[in-house]
């Protein structure tokens, strides 16, 4: 089985940061989201990974690469996006076996392991997964038959025919490429994967669905993303690599290597990225903090502080999201606490 890996896109509902860096690269508990896509399809047997890249591509490539995976990856560039059935087109000739199909900023809980083997042991061209949601009108949504077969896709209906969501994960046989060049650009001039599954069906090629039972989240936006570093750093183990002195260490608390931590209280569940320095400061629950970053006489909670920034005497942070490389210092005016959503190479004073 082959991957196809979606990292494209301009991720205009995370702007500022998506303006310096890829969407998929903006890190979940110290990790860039696309890696749990990376790490899902490999742990469900895919021998080959095809990435799909836009803007910022010679970014993906050089993150994708510091990692020496287990399987070979091939970066393949779709120019101006055009809908995920574009992304199949695009990838044609890197697609001559089964494949998964996965949206490079989802995350699962759970991985798709037991997905891929159900979608192997039955006589299906393609499977869909799928999880329940309370407001399935903001989503695509699954009319099913009694046998659990997909019965028709509906975008954002007014009147959900189910509560199942599309989760971002398909598998697929090489007959979906037919169905990408024989259906239309929708609406919104893309060539849509919901229309596609959709030829499928009305062509007599049986559709499963699969459902998703652990978490789900798509990162596309800022709350998203504070929800599924939670839901990571809930999962982690206690785990020291570094130097704590006079400090205080309550909890499920990550310290990477040679990171330093001084007159300061940490309290978990969190993680503390490598090469880091925290002195006379708090960090609280939910709170992921990259590498080489310095922290001093700060507060921080239920945040994600990306690589190589720079705090200082900066009040109380919390719920805020702060690219690469950002400095954050203390002005004349006293700080009461501050929710923010910075691009990398910013600099403020407060």
């Amino acid at each position: 089985m082959k991957a196809l890996i979606l990292s494209g896109g301009s991720g205009t509902r995370l702007r500022p940061l998506t303006y310096s860096q890829q969407k998929q690269l903006i890190p979940v508990a110290n990790k860039p989201v696309l890696f749990y896509a990376i790490e899902d399809v490999i742990e469900a047997g895919a021998d080959e990974i095809g990435i799909i890249l836009g803007p910022n591509k010679d970014q993906v490539i050089e993150m994708v690469k510091s990692v020496a995976w287990s399987v070979p990856i091939k970066f393949i560039y779709q120019g101006e996006p055009r809908g995920l059935a574009h992304t199949i087109l695009v990838a044609e000739e890197f697609l001559n076996d089964d494949f998964v199909m996965y949206l490079g900023d989802n995350i699962l809980r759970d991985g798709i392991v037991r997905h891929g083997e159900r979608f192997h042991s039955l006589d299906s061209s393609a499977s869909v997964l799928l999880t329940e949601v309370d407001y399935p009108q903001r989503f695509g949504v699954a009319d099913l038959n009694p046998d659990g077969s997909i019965r028709r896709l509906v975008e954002k209906p007014k009147v959900p025919p189910s509560n199942y969501a599309l989760v971002g994960v398909y598998f697929f046989k090489p007959v979906i490429i037919e169905a990408c060049k024989s259906i239309e650009p929708s609406w919104r001039n893309e060539l849509e994967i919901t229309d596609a599954i959709q030829w499928l069906i009305e062509h007599g090629y049986k559709v499963d669905a699969s459902f998703v039972e652990g978490w789900w989240k798509d990162t596309g936006k800022p709350e998203d993303i504070f929800e599924a570093n939670r839901l990571i750093l809930d999962d982690i183990e206690l785990k020291n690599d570094g130097q704590i002195d006079n400090s205080r260490v309550m909890g499920r608390v990550v310290v990477e290597k040679d990171t330093k931590i001084e007159r300061s209280v940490i309290k978990g569940p969190c993680i503390i990225g490598k090469n880091s320095i925290i002195t006379d400061s708090y960090i609280g629950p939910y709170t992921s903090i990259g590498y080489g970053c310095q922290i001093c006489g700060t507060e921080v909670e239920d945040a994600i502080i990306m690589d190589d920034s720079k705090i200082t005497n900066a009040g109380k942070i919390v719920e805020s999201l702060i690219g690469r490389n950002v400095r954050i210092q203390e002005s004349a005016a006293l700080p009461k606490g501050y929710r923010l959503i910075v691009g990398d190479n910013s600099d403020i004073s407060l």
